[in-house]
């Protein structure tokens, strides 16, 4: 089945940007649209959830380590110099994309339901194959992050290739 219309890079970035003042900067958010190519991340770091159903995909998060730290001290409203351990990480991150797949997954007129949240170092394999509906190059506090929509052709629920940790990613 082929993607509704109501995924698109649009719909992509009101939600990125509602959840941005929702759950990491407030009231007004340094998120935006990223000028020129985004250089790759020299330390990455990706969060993903799957969306099973009608139409299934995947929001895929991508920005570096250090980047995600902070991304993690400011939706815990840590100081800016505090530690951020590895759980705390990987809870931060992963949540920020489950938000944002769960409110895509709202915009879609079927539903739905939501995988876990998943983090690595790298998308899970097969994201860079799989068709996508958006891809959002942005920059949050001067720093690139970006997000992808992916549209998975023949993953719905009961499909063994839509688990949460798919074959050759290594969840965090």
């Amino acid at each position: 089945m082929s993607a509704p219309a109501v995924i698109g890079a649009d719909q992509v970035m009101a939600v990125a940007h509602d959840v941005f003042v929702a759950m990491v900067d407030g009231e007004e958010t340094t998120l935006a649209p990223w000028d020129g190519n985004v250089p790759a991340p020299a330390e990455p770091l990706a969060a993903w959830v799957d969306v099973h159903g009608p139409w299934s995909g995947r929001a895929v998060l991508l920005t570096e380590q250090e980047t995600a730290r902070d991304l993690a001290r400011a939706m815990l409203r840590l100081d800016p110099d505090a530690p951020v351990d590895h759980e705390d990480l990987v809870d931060a991150f992963g949540e920020i994309a489950n938000v944002v797949g769960g409110n895509l997954k709202s915009l879609l007129p079927d539903g739905g339901t939501l995988g876990l949240p998943q983090v690595a170092d790298a998308p899970p394999a097969g994201s860079a194959d799989a068709p996508s509906e958006a891809e959002l190059r942005l920059a949050w506090r001067g720093r690139p992050l970006v997000v992808v929509v992916h549209a998975r052709p023949g993953a719905g629920p009961q499909d063994p290739t839509a688990t949460p940790h798919p074959e050759g990613s290594t969840p965090r």
